[in-house]
C-alpha cells in the first residue's frame, strides 16, 4: 500500500459530486448507482441532500449500507485519475443550523429544495475505503483512518471564515467554502479548488498561520 498523507481526503474534499450505490429494493439486492452532490461534514463524511421520493431514499431507508464514489480524473483519463470508494452506512440527520449552513456554502442552489420542505439530510458514517492514486498507489483503509484528529467545530471554523472575509479584496476574487485541519475549500470564478496545508494543523496559532498563507497567495 502506497498512498500518500491524506489523499483520500484531499480528493473528498476537491469533488462536488459522487455516485451512491444503495441496494435496490425492486429488483431486490441489486446495486442502484445514483450520481449526486455532496458536501462534507466536519469529519470530512459525505452527507447528502435527498427527497423522500427518491429511489435511493426508499433503499436508504430499508438498507442503511452504501458505496460511495468520488473520482478525480483529468482529461478524462480514469485509470491515472483518483478513485475513492467508501463504504458505510447512511444515517437521517437533523437539520442543524451548522450543518444546513455548511451545505450551502458548497451547494447554494440546494436552499430551493430545503424551502419545500420534502428534502433531508443523510450523513454517512465511513467503515472502510479503497483509494486509488494511479498505478502503485493503492490501497484499504479503516474509515477511522480518513482523520484521527479532532475535528474544528463550528465556532472555530466561522471564526477562519471571517479572518478571511475580512480581507475584501481577496474575497473579491473567491468564495470560500471551508475550513479544516488540512486546507481550505475554495470556488474561483466558479471553479472549485482546494488550498493543501503543508500538514495538520492543531491548534488555533498554526492555523491561523496556514489561513494568512492562504491569504497572501492568492491576494497577489
Amino acid at each position: 500500500m502506497n498512498i500518500p498523507a491524506h489523499a483520500p481526503l484531499h480528493l473528498l474534499h476537491s469533488a462536488a459530486t459522487g455516485t451512491l450505490a444503495t441496494h435496490a429494493r425492486q429488483p431486490e439486492g441489486f446495486p442502484y448507482p445514483t450520481l449526486l452532490p455532496f458536501a462534507l461534514d466536519a469529519r470530512h463524511r459525505p452527507t447528502i441532500l435527498v427527497s423522500r421520493l427518491a429511489e435511493h431514499t426508499h433503499n436508504l431507508h430499508a438498507d442503511s449500507r452504501a458505496g460511495f464514489l468520488v473520482v478525480d480524473t483529468p482529461d478524462d483519463d480514469v485509470l491515472s485519475g483518483q478513485r475513492l470508494t467508501l463504504l458505510g452506512r447512511f444515517e437521517q440527520v437533523e437539520p442543524a443550523q451548522e450543518l444546513v449552513r455548511r451545505y450551502l456554502r458548497y451547494h447554494p442552489d440546494a436552499e430551493r429544495y430545503l424551502v419545500l420542505g420534502d428534502f433531508s439530510f443523510w450523513t454517512m458514517r465511513l467503515e472502510r475505503m479503497r483509494y486509488i492514486g494511479g498505478f502503485g498507489a493503492m490501497g484499504w483503509l479503516d474509515g477511522v483512518d480518513l482523520d484521527p484528529l479532532p475535528p474544528l467545530d463550528f465556532e472555530e471554523e466561522s471564526a477562519m471564515l471571517d479572518l478571511i472575509s475580512s480581507h475584501s479584496a481577496l474575497t473579491a476574487k473567491l468564495q470560500v467554502m471551508g475550513v479544516d485541519r488540512y486546507g481550505v475549500d475554495l470556488k474561483i470564478d466558479a471553479v472549485r479548488t482546494r488550498f493543501h496545508f503543508e500538514d495538520a494543523k492543531l491548534n488555533t496559532e498554526s492555523l491561523r498561520a496556514a489561513l494568512q498563507d492562504c491569504i497572501e497567495r492568492y491576494a497577489e
